[in-house]
């Protein structure tokens, strides 16, 4: 089954960095391959959780496929889950951790396995796939760096 974890140390804080992957609606502007995404369903967790419930499209060319997934957004452990739900995956599942850096810094720990239902998707997705969740991460990082306007400076 391909996986995938990389853990980056970035010039933002770990709240900021958790409210950047929280905004999944916002995904489709820089996420690699990400073509549409809608929260179809929003519940409080408790103590300051919240679970959605989400389809998102990805397009490669021609192709495209949507897959749901439950997401827990764990605010008070600076942690999102994501659990497949439906879609073209035989299994999927995906990690976010946010740990404290210094001042304005954090460490983002990304972590994402997946297994494709069918084989032949597999075979012809599943090195884009790969790709594209190798460069997760710093689709996330440049992203923040946009919107919280931080310079190498």
């Amino acid at each position: 089954m391909p996986s995938f974890r990389t853990t980056r140390r970035v010039k933002h804080s770990a709240a900021d960095m958790f409210e950047l992957v929280a905004d999944m609606e916002r995904y489709p502007e820089f996420v690699p391959l990400c073509q549409r995404l809608s929260v179809l369903r929003r519940a409080e967790g408790g103590q300051d959780t919240k679970i959605l419930e989400s389809a998102m499209t990805v397009a490669y060319g021609p192709l495209h496929e949507t897959f749901t997934t439950k997401v827990t957004l764990d605010r008070p452990r600076l942690a999102i889950l994501v659990e497949y739900l439906d879609g073209p995956f035989e299994y999927l599942e995906n990690r976010w951790r946010f740990r404290p850096a210094g001042e304005n810094a954090s460490e983002v720990d990304f972590y994402i396995a997946y297994e494709f239902r069918s084989r032949v998707l597999g075979l012809v997705m599943g090195s884009v796939f790969d790709a594209a969740f190798r460069r997760f991460a710093e689709a996330f990082e440049r992203r923040a760096d946009e919107i919280y306007r931080v310079s190498d400076a």
